[in-house]
């Protein structure tokens, strides 16, 4: 089995099925998943690496990789956002439980540009983050005795700030001393259908701007100390994903029309990617797209996962 294989996803689900599919396999060793249907909008997969074979395999450390899939978010109502929202708390309250006590402090990081759209969920969710640690250090009598100490920051990007994620967050750290950290970023994915219409949640940690080829330095329990759970969510992918969709999509329609063409079935069954992008790439066509629509996902993608921390914390 070959694993040289150069995903551009951040999505755990998403490299276990580009693996399966490159190396001819239904299963992987190392590799556990599961997935649930909670109605028609909504979907919880959830895949699992057991050992350094699966932890090898799609290059992703050993841990619990959670993906909610939300469909038609861009013109979800009050309701579907809040049923999304608690989805998200459920399977977050379960990754802190097995992880910190019930009233250890928690820092929550959204990581990104506040400026540059498709980058700004991070900073975006922490806004609306309930901050709690001061309010129970200096003014207990007015907050809830069960409360949990929660803070927040947006540590900003390093080419704006000079400063590495990993180097302003191990100072917060040190300082406030939390039992955990949350990560927000927004991800890179290999499909077009799950731009800003899906989480993921881990408790591996981050490595921020791996799926768009910028790699920062880790951000995770090796590095910082203490545990990270990460959420993020795709909000672009690369041309060279779009193409190979669109192409895809293209050949559906021509299958509806000609069934029994064999070269259209095995064109459809390949993942044409690779050869896009070599295409693409020495006419630097490669670009990182995004929708039209991205203000609105990000403001409802930024609600879902700030109610759901809320809920979980």
């Amino acid at each position: 089995m070959s694993n040289k294989i150069n995903f551009r996803t951040d999505l755990a689900l998403e490299r276990r099925d580009i693996f399966k599919k490159s190396n001819n396999l239904d299963e992987i060793d190392g590799i556990d998943a599961e997935e649930k249907v909670i109605d028609e909008n909504l979907k919880v997969s959830k895949v699992k690496i057991t050992n350094s074979n699966g932890e090898q395999a799609i290059g992703k450390p050993i841990g619990d990789y959670i993906t909610i899939d939300i469909k038609n978010l861009k013109i979800a109502e009050e309701e579907e956002i809040q049923k999304s929202a608690e989805i998200l708390s459920n399977e977050l309250k379960q990754i802190i439980d097995k992880h910190i006590d019930y009233k250890d402090d928690i820092l929550v990081a959204g990581l990104g540009n506040l400026h540059v759209t498709p980058d700004s969920l991070g900073p975006k969710v922490v806004s609306d983050i309930d901050i709690t640690r001061h309010i129970i250090k200096y003014m207990p009598q007015y907050i809830d005795e069960n409360a949990r100490p929660v803070s927040a920051l947006s540590p900003g990007v390093l080419g704006t700030t000079g400063i590495e994620t990993l180097e302003v967050l191990e100072g917060v750290i040190d300082k406030i001393k939390p039992k955990m950290l949350i990560v927000i970023d927004a991800l890179a994915s290999r499909s077009i259908e799950r731009i800003s219409s899906t989480i993921q949640l881990s408790d591996t940690g981050i490595v921020p701007g791996a799926g768009v080829g910028n790699t920062r330095k880790e951000l995770s329990k090796n590095t910082l100390g203490i545990p990270v759970i990460a959420i993020g969510i795709p909000t672009v992918v690369e041309s060279a994903v779009l193409v190979n969709d669109c192409l895809d999509l293209f050949i559906e329609k021509l299958q509806e029309e000609a069934k029994s063409n064999e070269y259209l079935n095995n064109l459809k069954e390949q993942d044409n990617y690779e050869e896009i992008k070599e295409a693409l790439n020495p006419y630097d066509y490669n670009m990182i797209v995004t929708p039209k629509e991205i203000d609105e996902l990000i403001k409802n993608m930024a609600s879902i996962v700030a109610r759901g921390i809320n809920l979980s914390v």
